[in-house]
């Protein structure tokens, strides 16, 4: 990959990634700075497999997680312009399982304390996450994350299920909040990926891959990494004291040799599921980036794209993790959309639309100064990562 000539300097950048990998609190980074579709900065950090020492390749294979959420959407929005859907239809309409839905009651104290939903959930509302789904492990203690625990539904549970029996599994369970009240981060972007294996009557990684893999010829991007390609794969690593993201020290928690994705899985996750390339995903975001079209190929409208960036939520609700929350930020049809930068931010982060992978691979594209940055590594957990925000902060410096 070449990176075009620029005045910005990106050696102050380099030099923070560097020290997270001599630091031991990654074991690899790749960067990547795009103006408008033009890559103007590229860098890779430390190691495929820290205790051989291997270089990272330039070939390299990330487990991309939740950043198939904004694949999962866009797939979703062909279907959406070719007329199968609205968005505001009842995901009922495709998921007859998902009528008369019951939601726990406030201050439930177990999960048969409920009552019949206000409304019923909206496909809009399963790709913003404010559907009353959940994820089953953000909060173990609640009530409804108990519930999907002792159904199996939890992030290792369901590898050895169809999408369609999540979705059925789903049904049959307690929403947290009645639909549109909240946001929670959730399983909506796999409800999503069913919704398109009904329209379609595809397989889901059919469908991607015949709509937007190889259109766009994204060859190393699936479910699962095949045998010739294993030894491409990064190792993952996880902190060795995992409730302090800024001290060194790392354990493996996925061996190429021995990985769980060195298999085809029955869940093809449209959430979580999808491994792939910088090269293949920086594809990808060029062609979001450049209004739906990369290459002589159409994948979507602009206008289409507009409305995924157009906030989903209700007046008044905003991203909130247990843990955090997002400032200033709500939710589009697979975009988390920065509304107002906070006081650290620049203020050219204004209409940012971005979203990131547990294992610590981010993509945050910004319309005002027209830049795009990818920052991956495969360290469990990752997502929302100080070296994630350094990235993003000194990029903005140089480019905004």
């Amino acid at each position: 990959m070449t990176a075009t000539q620029t005045r910005a300097d990106f050696s102050a950048m380099h030099e923070r990634m560097q020290w997270y990998v001599d630091e031991e609190i990654l074991s690899s980074c790749e960067t990547v700075v795009l103006s408008g579709t033009e890559v103007v900065d590229h860098r890779r950090f430390g190691y495929m497999d820290i205790e051989a020492k291997q270089a990272l390749r330039e070939d390299a294979i990330y487990r991309m997680f939740s950043n198939t959420k904004i694949v999962t959407s866009v797939a979703a929005m062909t279907l959406f312009e070719e007329g199968k859907f609205s968005i505001d239809d009842p995901v009922s309409r495709f998921l007859p399982k998902f009528a008369d839905m019951q939601v726990l009651k406030e201050g439930a104290t177990s999960a048969a304390e409920v009552e019949p939903a206000r409304s019923p959930m909206l496909i809009k509302q399963v790709l913003s996450h404010s559907s009353g789904l959940s994820y089953g492990f953000l909060e173990p203690m609640s009530v409804v994350d108990q519930a999907y625990g002792a159904a199996g539904l939890t992030l290792i549970g369901v590898n050895d299920i169809t999408l369609e029996q999540l979705c059925d599994a789903l049904a049959g369970l307690p929403l947290a909040y009645h639909p549109g009240a909240m946001w929670r981060y959730s399983f909506g972007t796999d409800v999503t990926a069913r919704i398109v294996e009904v329209i379609s009557g595809q397989r889901f990684g059919d469908f991607l891959k015949e709509r937007i893999f190889e259109p766009l010829g994204m060859v190393d991007t699936d479910f699962h990494v095949p045998p010739e390609k294993i030894h491409r794969l990064v190792t993952m690593y996880a902190p060795k004291e995992m409730l302090q993201p800024m001290k060194g020290g790392l354990n493996k928690a996925d061996d190429p040799a021995n990985s769980g994705w060195a298999a085809p899985k029955a869940m093809q996750s449209g959430g979580a599921g999808l491994v792939s390339t910088v090269s293949d995903y920086l594809t990808f975001l060029k062609m979001i980036v450049n209004g739906g079209e990369w290459n002589g190929v159409r994948i979507l409208k602009p206008e289409t794209l507009q409305l995924m960036r157009t906030n989903q939520l209700e007046p008044g609700v905003g991203v909130k993790f247990p843990m955090w929350a997002m400032e200033g930020t709500v939710f589009g049809l697979g975009f988390a959309l920065k509304e107002n930068p906070g006081a650290d931010e620049s203020p050219a982060a204004k209409g940012e639309y971005h979203w990131g992978g547990m294992a610590g691979t981010h993509s945050w594209m910004a319309p005002i100064p027209n830049v795009t940055g990818f920052c991956l590594t495969n360290r469990m957990p990752g997502f929302w990562h100080p070296f994630s925000h350094d990235f993003k902060r000194m990029v903005y410096e140089q480019m905004a």
